[in-house]
């Protein structure tokens, strides 16, 4: 049984124990976080940490900890659950006040603050076991904050499941004419031989996986903009991808049932995506491929 964080203690996670009045159960009054880690190194962790940061503070949520009491706490669940490759998950609500109003509470109250860790699959890069994957799109139905992490997930819950009813990996979403990101992923296209992904801003959520990919293809001098993608130039694109601090860098291949380029994961993901392995691999202190 792994061993989760609950308000300053460590124990079994079927132990975590939480009020019905918590505010996040009541509310979706919360911020979330989600931090994978390789062969027992968190990756990226102060980046997570920062963007964390920036949801509670745009919430007004106090934050519980420093970025060296979050990093002490990561690094004992790590250790606490035998290492290897996990994501660990952070969630903060506004905490459990003893009356239910929409309001925040009068009297100070303590933030909730649980953690947990689950086993994690690295995703292969190789094109041989790597044959892509599908995508559908949709109308962007969100709020207009999507910079925030919050644990009111509802929305997005529906487009993931309206893309799994049909057999797809992911919802990728349109809005006032241009596609944003995934349902619970950022989004890149190429066209012309050029990388493309939306622009930072109120619209899409800020993904650390996206940084990395921006960092990667800056370094190795590959053509990258970040700009508004037009849904004609998503669906006439070369190739597709998504990424997501779990997932990492996803070709997609099949585009509400036809085909993206070749229908094949493309070239230029192949690249990125060997890229991204070694400078994660780098990161974690692990021997290059």
């Amino acid at each position: 049984m792994s061993i989760a964080y609950l308000n300053g203690d460590y124990l079994p996670l079927a132990e975590a124990q939480i009020s019905p009045l918590d505010r996040g159960f009541m509310f979706a009054d919360g911020i979330y976080e989600v931090i994978p880690v390789y062969a027992g190194c968190p990756f990226r962790l102060t980046e997570h940490l920062t963007r964390l940061a920036y949801s509670l503070a745009e919430v007004a949520i106090r934050n519980p900890f420093t970025v060296k009491e979050w990093s002490n706490i990561c690094h004992q669940l790590v250790d606490l659950n035998g290492g290897g490759n996990l994501s660990i998950y952070l969630q903060i609500t506004r905490g459990t006040p003893q009356v239910r109003d929409h309001a925040f509470p009068q009297n100070e109250t303590p933030a909730t603050v649980f953690a947990m860790v689950h086993p994690m699959t690295i995703p292969t890069t190789q094109p041989q076991h790597n044959q892509g994957f599908s995508a559908i799109t949709l109308q962007d139905l969100r709020w207009a904050r999507c910079d925030i992490k919050s644990i009111a997930l509802l929305p997005n819950i529906l487009m993931r499941q309206q893309a799994a009813s049909q057999n797809a990996t992911e919802a990728i979403l349109l809005k006032n004419g241009n596609a944003v990101e995934g349902a619970a992923s950022n989004l890149f296209i190429v066209k012309d031989g050029v990388i493309i992904t939306a622009p930072l801003g109120p619209e899409i959520l800020g993904g650390i996986t996206r940084d990395v990919i921006i960092e990667l293809c800056q370094q190795h001098q590959l053509a990258l903009i970040e700009r508004s993608i037009a849904e004609t130039e998503l669906r006439s694109a070369e190739e597709i991808w998504i990424t997501s601090s779990t997932r990492e860098v996803v070709p997609i291949v099949s585009l509400d049932g036809q085909p993206v380029g070749l229908g094949t994961p493309g070239p230029v993901w192949q690249k990125v995506a060997y890229y991204y392995t070694q400078f994660r691999r780098q990161l974690c202190g692990l021997e290059p491929l």
